[in-house]
């Protein structure tokens, strides 16, 4: 047992979060920091923080050194004290049933200040009416914010999902094997981090967007299993839910199919929603990406909310309305969903969905709602009440349709479905786990050039290797994505294993055979090395925790952030470099155009 486990270190016998009514009685010697302070005049109450737990000491003139006491009645919040006392049970009047420990309370024999803190830029301690500091003020002053219990029980969790993981792999025959953080630009549909060689002049390493291509490479070196709790590099626009560096729990093997993958994920999401206190029961469902894109608009739906989009066209068209048929003729679709019990929401509330369509891509909504008064709203021009109970329009319902093309339709009534649910006084109850299989190899911009669809390293589907040559984007890959609530928590794929199709699919992607061999020339002989058949996954850590423990943003579970800004507040990065430092580089920086 370690001194973490047991509490013990030179400075304490136990932690805040170890005491308990059993040891009443016993002289303890605990450190901590001030959360607050009750000076009732003859009495001071002290509220003791540290990572365990908080505990109330007591210092009174029975009981306190007469120093101590003076002491403990100038104590500033945050303040480090060591205490020595002896652990009491409250009289049932002053118990506080809302603290772990409020059955009891340390008396203080002797207190010792250990290191004397400034008035907190931010509060650590606060009522539940008091609302939280601005976050960009919190980032500022991270130390502070990290001691608020929310941030240290989500870290702590972290924590423990982390190693759970590790435990879960090495159970299963993974080796965690670090691959390099200094490594080749190889693009992977975001910006890289460069960074200079200072004793190669003009040129750059990268910071890794992910392990992908090494996890390859120790597959075909005879590691049949590989997993690193991997740190990853992306210079992309932020969200709440992305950070220019995260975390993967990333894994690798050799000689499966993508049944293994899945089933092994899925045993992993057990055991880690077990740790969080949630709910994975298994195995989970499954379904196509052209299946889920048809009834949800999204590849990532949240399947707690059971509404579903419906085509609309065989019903609607060629009933007198000029959007609908306008769309249709130009080869698109209008295609809809409705609410139960949506009736009773409010014009206000259906704009704002509306707004929601309109950001997504869409020019907007029709609507139509069903009462015992009959049908009303733009939609019901091209409704009757037999057309109404076709699309499944029943009395006290709604109906939410968009016209146009599906990369239109799909992702408006994806922003609506779960929004209106909700506004319907529908609930989002339980977990909802999925995957996503067989999504296409490539995608198609409008500009008609093809883009790799997860990325350029997917086995084709073999029943779609014919369309290779003719119609490289009705492929699919052996592709998979999991799913929960509504996130994408992993994406993953089986790998090409065999140089001749790996250098066709960049072909097929539009790159020269110079352009391959300076970027992957490294990976191609590799596989020509003898590379078996192998496949992984990442799952994104940071989400993961986010989610399990209910965090609005990933902030929330990082113990050092950016903001959506990329900047590092507290540390105040990135920052300037002076020009003989940039010198030393062989890098010169030149004013933005325009300055």
């Amino acid at each position: 047992m370690t001194a973490i486990e047991n509490g013990r270190t030179a400075l304490r016998t136990c932690t805040l979060g170890q005491l308990s009514p059993e040891r009443a009685g016993e002289a303890v010697t605990v450190v901590g920091w001030v959360h607050r302070r009750r000076d009732l005049g003859a009495i001071v109450f002290l509220d003791l923080r540290d990572r365990s737990g908080i505990v109330q000491i007591s210092c009174g003139p029975d009981w306190t050194e007469a120093e101590s006491l003076t002491q403990a009645s100038d104590l500033g919040a945050e303040d480090v004290v060591r205490v020595h006392g002896t652990v009491r049970l409250r009289p049932p009047e002053a118990r506080n049933d809302d603290m772990a420990s409020g059955q009891i309370e340390v008396q203080a024999l002797r207190l010792e200040l250990l290191g004397e803190a400034a008035v907190p830029a931010i509060p650590v301690y606060r009522t539940p009416e008091e609302e939280l500091p601005s976050e960009e003020l919190r980032l500022q002053h991270r130390v502070l914010d990290l001691r608020r219990p929310e941030l240290q029980q989500n870290l702590m969790l972290r924590h423990r999902l982390v190693l759970e993981a590790r435990n879960y792999f090495h159970a299963h025959g993974f080796v965690e094997i670090e691959t390099p953080m200094l490594t080749k630009r190889t693009p992977e549909g975001a910006r890289d981090f460069l960074v200079p060689s200072r004793v190669h002049p003009g040129q750059f390493f990268a910071l890794p967007q992910s392990p992908q291509i090494y996890k390859q490479i120790l597959m075909v070196a005879g590691f049949d299993r590989y997993m690193q709790i991997a740190r990853c590099f992306r210079d992309e626009d932020l969200r709440a839910d992305r950070q220019p560096e995260f975390t993967q729990i990333d894994l690798e093997a050799a000689f499966i199919e993508p049944e293994d993958i899945l089933v092994w994920i899925e045993g992993l999401m057990h055991r880690l929603a077990t740790v969080a206190g949630q709910d994975a029961p298994l195995p989970f469902p499954r379904t196509t990406y052209r299946d889920v894109v048809e009834r949800y608009g999204s590849d990532r739906p949240d399947l707690r909310c059971p509404i579903e989009i419906g085509d609309w066209s065989p019903v609607l068209q060629g009933r007198g309305l000029r959007i609908i048929d306008g769309a249709i003729d130009a080869g698109g679709r209008i295609r809809g969903l409705v609410v139960p019990e949506g009736a009773g929401i409010s014009r206000k509330e259906i704009e704002a969905l509306e707004g929601h369509a309109k950001k997504a891509g869409a020019p907007g909504l029709l609507w139509a709602k069903r009462t015992g008064e009959g049908l009303s709203g733009p939609l019901s021009k091209a409704l009757g009440l037999e057309e109404a109970d076709r699309i499944g329009l029943r009395e006290g319902g709604l109906a939410l349709a968009a016209a146009g093309a599906d990369r239109i339709t799909g992702p408006a009534l994806d922003a609506v479905r779960v929004r209106a649910w909700e506004a319907a006084g529908g609930r989002l109850e339980g977990n909802a786990w999925l995957w996503v299989v067989d999504f296409p190899l490539f995608e198609r911009g409008e500009d008609g050039t093809l883009a790799a669809g997860h990325h350029p390293f997917v086995m084709p589907h073999p029943e779609d290797m014919h369309l290779l040559d003719s119609d490289p984007a009705g492929a699919r890959g052996l592709a998979y994505d999991l799913v929960y609530n509504g996130t994408e928590f992993g994406s993953g794929s089986l790998r090409i294993h065999r140089s001749a199709l790996q250098r066709r699919i960049f072909h097929i992607l539009g790159l020269e055979d110079g352009e391959i061999d300076e970027k992957f020339g490294f990976l191609l002989r590799a596989l020509d090395a003898g590379a078996p058949p192998h496949g992984g996954i990442a799952l994104g850590m940071d989400r993961i925790v986010q989610r399990f423990a209910g965090a609005a943003s990933l902030r929330d579970v990082i113990a050092f952030p950016k903001t959506t800004a990329a900047r590092a507040l507290f540390e105040s990065a990135p920052s300037p470099v002076r020009d003989e430092e940039l010198a030393e580089l062989h890098i010169r920086l030149r004013s933005p155009q325009g300055a």
